[in-house]
């Protein structure tokens, strides 16, 4: 569905992306995982067409996606609210459907189903400027979907939402991959791409550091899991393949206060292969 093959892209004298190379499979939702700076939102921009790229190609469905006709497949909801906040949500979701080419039925159709999806049907007449910031979201989430898109680009769509409107917005792309639709998915929240997401790319410094689903991550990058006792008054933290077997052994041989068995999550992935430090670029 889509294909980066060997994209390079700079910014005067910054490497945004460094002969980055993905594919998503039709059907598939492919998270985007990486630190400030790490060239998530450049790869977006280049795979709906807002950007070319430097060197390397970028194609949807095997075409280029500046092409107008390319661009009606694809969705985007950007990290940057991208609805008019003077208009109703219905009047929101009229516009960018008539700017893709519905009208008449059609339209009135894809605007119920978009707000359906988003569960702003009984505020459809309520000017957006009214809507909580979980509501706003929702309906950038439905602007993207309105012209029914194969492929949909997500950029930090739960930021800033509370609780409740982020578990909203992830039930409602579950639904989307049930039928059928891609899904591009930037996120910050390892819980929502472990949630969510059939492949998880990490990237930094516009490369791809590792790419699989969570448990090949987890089994690849994630270090032994590690065996945490207590014994005399003593907290032991061993790294093993085989905390029962080193549990019966260190039993054997001193009486055992507590244990517990910790394992590395996808946070701890990411932190192991992007560093620590602070990014503020």
């Amino acid at each position: 569905m889509l294909a980066l093959d060997a994209v390079h892209k700079r910014y005067g004298r910054t490497v945004a992306l460094d002969g980055l190379s993905l594919s998503v499979a039709p059907g598939e939702i492919l998270g985007l995982l990486g630190p400030n700076g790490a060239g998530k939102t450049t790869a977006v921009h280049l795979a709906v067409g807002l950007l070319a790229p430097d060197a390397g190609r970028v194609t949807v469905e095997g075409r280029d996606p500046r092409d107008p006709a390319v661009r009606r497949a694809i969705g985007l909801a950007p990290q940057a609210l991208a609805i008019y906040e003077a208009l109703t949500a219905e009047e929101n979701l009229r516009f960018f459907g008539e700017m893709y080419g519905l009208s008449g039925p059609a339209l009135g159709a894809a605007v119920d189903a978009a707000l359906a999806l988003a569960a702003l049907g009984d505020r459809r007449r309520d000017r957006a400027a009214t809507f909580s910031g979980g509501m706003k979201r929702r309906l950038n989430l439905a602007a993207a979907l309105v012209h029914g898109p194969r492929l949909l680009l997500l950029d930090e769509p739960t930021v800033g939402v509370d609780p409740q409107s982020r578990n909203a917005i992830l039930e409602r792309i579950a639904e989307l991959r049930r039928s059928g639709l891609t899904v591009v998915y930037t996120t910050h929240y390892m819980e929502e791409a472990a949630r969510l997401c059939d492949r998880v790319a990490i990237l930094d410094r516009g490369r791809v550091l590792a790419l699989g689903t969570v448990p090949e991550l987890l089994r690849t990058h994630g270090g032994d899991p590690v065996l945490v006792a207590r014994t005399g008054g003593e907290t032991l933290r061993i790294p093993t393949r085989d905390p029962a077997g080193e549990l019966a052994r260190l039993a054997a041989a001193r009486p055992i206060e507590d244990f517990h068995v910790e394992r590395a999550d996808l946070e701890a992935v990411f932190l192991s292969l992007t560093g620590r430090r602070l990014r503020d670029v």
